[in-house]
């Protein structure tokens, strides 16, 4: 299956939440044409680490793509940009407050141009209310949602998410929206204006945690790898390392109490019910920690995975991508880069129909594609070339292959 098969997506968007939606729309079927300015495109192609001199961030988001470094500032670049839209189905932007408006690429003057757009707008705070001209960072929204106070150990400091939850998240909800437009478009055939914002993807994260506040009237508090509603459910120590253990309801209890040789305190009304084992939370804690310190996590793995109970090495990131799982999985998908030979990639969350996984294009190299999509828009190649010498357009050249 290649459900988006026949839709064509402009890539105006950087860093992360843009492109991974773009990515995941390649991943779907769609074409997509990333369209950066010329010398150094994307911001995300002078991240460290570089590989090659390609940027590690930017591959992670940007496979399925082709790119046109295009100098949308220009006269020239701007006619250019019209052409190649004119066939588009999607457009993704992801610009600061009043940008997208002063380079005409707005979603009144798109829609202008292409009557059924399907556009996609992304921001940090949204574009209304007292703070819609503010830039949007991830670990700002990480910050301001509430999200930073309630991560860390009790009593230390706060601490941010590494991977960048709030950018990838608002790529994931850009994709939904836009996928429900398509359908609706292809229902009514009218355009749509997506809009997603760093703001609403971080305050729907925190979603379940403000229903506690608002039943509780407790802020949430940083509890490191315990959770506020369930115990015990959090990281222990054992004989030789650690583990993480989930003991996510009273059935669960009776089990984990069975194997860990507990079988005293199954029934004890302090800890027989979660929410008895919530109240009596540093007794509970206290009671299984000193219990998990007399085995090897290998040992505990094997008792308790037998058992039914849920349990998991704490993994480093090379840990997991060398699990046999991930690999009968196949998250790890290859591809061929233009300069850097065979690249690994995370593949796409979602199968269709057992289809293996595949990165169909690698990330694309800055302007590796400027020639095919300019003469796929209409231009000869004579025009092709004087847009190159007049700097309104980057072609990058491949190195030969050595002989």
């Amino acid at each position: 299956m290649s459900p988006l098969r026949g839709i064509k997506v402009i890539d105006l968007s950087k860093v992360l939440a843009g492109p991974l939606c773009a990515q995941y729309l390649g991943d779907l079927g769609a074409e997509v044409i990333k369209i950066e300015p010329p010398v150094h495109g994307d911001d995300t192609r002078a991240w460290l680490p570089l590989r090659g001199g390609e940027s590690a961030s930017f591959m992670a988001v940007n496979h399925n793509k082709k790119s046109i470094a295009l100098d949308l500032k220009s006269p020239k670049g701007m006619q250019a940009f019209r052409r190649i839209i004119a066939d588009a189905d999607v457009i993704i932007q992801g610009f600061g407050a009043g940008t997208a408006q002063r380079l005409g690429v707005d979603y009144d003057s798109i829609k202008a141009l292409v009557p059924d757009i399907i556009y996609c707008e992304i921001s940090g705070y949204g574009r209304d209310g007292p703070l819609g001209a503010e830039p949007g960072y991830d670990v700002m929204l990480q910050a301001f949602s509430g999200m930073i106070s309630s991560i860390g150990q009790a009593g230390g400091d706060p601490a941010r998410v590494s991977f960048s939850p709030v950018d990838l998240g608002t790529g994931m909800h850009a994709v939904s929206g836009i996928l429900a437009a398509v359908l609706e478009k292809r229902l009514s055939g009218q355009s749509a204006y997506v809009e997603v914002s760093l703001l609403d993807t971080a305050m729907g994260y925190m979603g379940y945690m403000a229903h506690n506040y608002w039943a509780s009237g407790k802020v949430p508090a940083r509890m490191g790898t315990a959770h506020p509603s369930l115990c015990p459910y959090q990281v222990f120590d054992t004989q030789d390392g650690s583990i993480m253990l989930g003991v996510g309801n009273d059935r669960l209890w009776k089990k984990f109490c069975e194997s860990a040789g507990l079988q005293e305190y199954e029934n004890d009304p302090r800890f027989s019910t979660n929410a008895e084992r919530v109240a009596n939370f540093q007794a509970t804690c206290d009671l299984v920690a000193e219990r998990m310190r007399m085995r090897t996590t290998a040992d505990w793995l094997q008792t308790l995975r037998a058992a039914g109970v849920p349990v998991s090495p704490i993994h480093t990131l090379a840990d997991a991508l060398e699990h046999e799982q991930v690999c009968a999985r196949n998250i790890v998908v290859k591809s061929e880069h233009a300069t850097l030979g065979e690249v690994s990639h995370i593949a796409y969350p979602v199968t269709l129909n057992n289809q293996p996984r595949e990165a169909k294009l690698p990330p694309p190299v800055l302007g590796q594609h400027s020639r095919e999509i300019l003469l796929q828009a209409g231009y000869c190649a004579a025009e092709v070339e004087a847009l190159i010498t007049a700097g309104v357009v980057e072609q990058h050249t491949l190195a030969p292959e050595p002989r």
